[in-house]
C-alpha cells in the first residue's frame, strides 16, 4: 500500500502552464519563419537585451574569449570532456554495421550513418550550463557529425566565457551567442545568416523545450527534455541529510523541477521533511529550490522494496538515486528511468557535470519509451538489399502473390516483372 506523505501540483495545474508557454513559442517560431534574421534579432533584444552586429562568434573572437578563461577552469573542463568522450567512444564501439545472406542470393544489411548537421543548445541564465557543451557538442562529434553548431545566450549582456571555451574544446564548428526560442528557431528553420540543421539537441527552460517540441518533424530532436526530475528511493539504511541535499540540489534548477522520495520508512520520510526545511535556511539557491519542493515535491511511503520499484517505474523520472541496502536490485528489475545512480557514493551532480554519462535525459514520463542523449541519437541506422537474378525470380513469386493479397496491383507487377525477366526460360 502506498501512503502519500506529500503531494505536488496536479496534472491539471501543470497542463495550464504548458498551454501558455505553447502559445508564446508558436508565435515566435512563425515570426522567425516569416522574417528570418530580423525576427531573431528582435526576439533576442526582447528576451536577452542582446543585438550584436553578428550573433556568430568569429574564430579570432572565440580564441580571445578562451584565452581569458583561467587555466584551472580549462583543466576542469578538459577532465570532464575526457570522461564524457571516453564513455561516448565506448558506446560508439558497440554499434556495428550488419550484412547477412538470409536466403541464397539475397543480401540484407544495415549501416550506421551520422546525421549531417546538428544544432546544440547550451542553456545560460542564472545557471550557465557549461556541461551541456560536453554532453551535446562533444557527443555529436564522437558520433561523426560533420557540422555541429552551438548556441548559448548572453548572461545579463555578458559573454559566458567558460561556456564558450567548453563549446570550442568540444569541437563546435560554429558558435552563436543566441538564446531561447530564437536560437532553436534559427537553428531548425534557418535564416539569411544561419544555415539550418538536420537535428536540434540539448536541455533548456520551458520555452526552449516547447520550441523543440513544435519543431520536431521539421528537424530531428534528441528527446523532450523538460524541467529536471529527481527521485530518491530509500530504505532504513539511508539518512535524511543525504536525501534532502540530493533533492534540493536538483530542485535549484528551477521552480518547476519535480523531486520525489519513495521510502519503506515512514520515520525517514518525516525526518527528510524536517531536514529539507533545515537545509533551506542556508542554501543560497533556496529561493528557487524551496518553490520547486513546495509545488512539485512528493513523498511516498511503501510497504516493500518491490512496491518501491513499482512506484518508481510508474513515475519514470529522469534521475533515480537508489539509497537502499541492495541497490543492484533496481538495476536488475527497474525499467523506466533516464539514469540510475546506485548507492550513496554517487549522485546526480556527478552525472550532470563530470563522470561520463550524458545529462540530457527523458522527463515527463518519456523514460517509459526512450533513453537519454548518446552517440546513437546522432546516428541513423539505415538498411539496404542486394539480390542476384536467380534470387530475384524466386522472391518475386512470393512478393507478387502477397501484393495481390493486399490489392496492390502495381506492387505485384513490380515483382512479376523480375520473375519474367530473371526466371528460367
Amino acid at each position: 500500500m502506498v501512503k502519500v506523505i506529500k503531494a505536488g501540483k496536479s496534472q491539471e495545474e501543470v497542463a495550464a502552464n504548458d498551454t501558455k508557454v505553447s502559445e508564446i513559442v508558436s508565435g515566435a517560431l512563425q515570426d522567425i519563419e516569416t522574417r528570418g534574421d530580423q525576427a531573431v534579432r528582435e526576439l533576442s533584444e526582447k528576451f536577452d537585451k542582446w543585438t550584436p552586429e553578428s550573433f556568430r562568434l568569429s574564430e579570432a573572437e572565440i580564441k580571445e574569449i578562451v584565452a581569458q578563461v583561467p587555466d584551472s577552469v580549462i583543466e576542469d573542463i578538459k577532465f570532464a570532456q575526457t570522461n564524457i568522450k571516453a564513455f561516448a567512444e565506448a558506446q560508439l564501439a558497440s554499434l556495428h554495421d550488419v550484412e547477412v545472406e538470409n536466403i541464397p542470393g539475397v543480401v540484407l544489411g544495415h549501416k550506421n550513418i551520422p546525421v549531417n548537421s546538428v544544432g546544440c543548445y547550451i542553456p545560460g541564465g542564472r545557471y550557465p550550463m557549461v556541461a551541456s557543451a560536453h554532453m551535446s557538442v562533444l557527443t555529436a562529434k564522437v558520433a561523426g557529425v560533420k557540422r555541429v553548431i552551438a548556441c548559448t545566450p548572453p548572461i545579463k549582456g555578458e559573454i559566458p566565457k567558460a561556456t564558450i571555451a567548453a563549446m570550442y574544446l568540444a569541437g563546435a564548428d560554429e558558435i552563436y551567442l543566441l538564446g531561447g526560442i530564437q536560437a532553436m528557431g534559427a537553428m531548425a528553420i534557418g535564416t539569411e545568416t544561419i544555415e539550418s540543421v538536420d537535428m536540434i539537441v540539448g536541455p533548456g527552460n520551458a520555452f526552449v523545450a516547447e520550441a523543440k517540441r513544435q519543431l520536431y518533424g521539421r528537424v530531428g530532436i534528441d528527446l523532450f527534455a523538460g524541467p529536471t526530475e529527481t527521485l530518491v528511493v530509500a530504505d532504513h539504511t539511508a539518512d535524511a541529510e543525504m536525501i534532502a541535499i540530493d533533492l534540493l540540489g536538483q530542485g535549484e534548477h528551477g521552480p518547476t523541477s519535480p523531486g520525489a522520495l519513495i521510502t519503506t520508512s515512514e520515520d525517514l520520510a518525516h525526518e527528510t521533511i524536517k531536514e529539507i526545511a533545515r537545509q533551506l535556511e542556508t542554501l543560497p539557491t533556496a529561493d528557487v529550490a524551496s518553490v520547486s519542493w513546495e509545488d512539485y515535491g512528493q513523498i511516498l511511503v511503501v510497504d516493500s522494496i518491490e512496491e518501491a520499484r513499482i512506484e518508481a517505474d510508474r513515475l519514470a523520472f529522469e534521475h533515480v538515486e537508489i539509497l537502499t541496502e541492495n541497490p543492484d536490485y533496481f538495476l536488475e528489475h527497474m525499467t523506466n528511468y533516464g539514469c540510475l545512480f546506485l548507492g550513496p557514493e554517487t549522485n546526480v551532480a556527478y552525472g550532470d557535470k563530470v563522470i561520463g554519462t550524458n545529462h540530457t535525459l527523458p522527463t515527463k514520463g518519456a523514460a517509459r519509451y526512450t533513453g537519454g542523449l548518446w552517440v546513437g541519437k546522432f546516428i541513423k541506422t539505415v538498411t539496404y538489399q542486394k539480390v542476384t537474378p536467380e534470387a530475384s525470380a524466386y522472391i518475386g513469386e512470393y512478393a507478387a502473390r502477397l501484393c495481390l493479397l493486399e490489392n496492390f496491383e502495381g506492387h505485384a507487377r513490380q515483382a512479376q516483372l523480375r520473375v519474367d525477366r530473371y526466371g528460367k526460360k
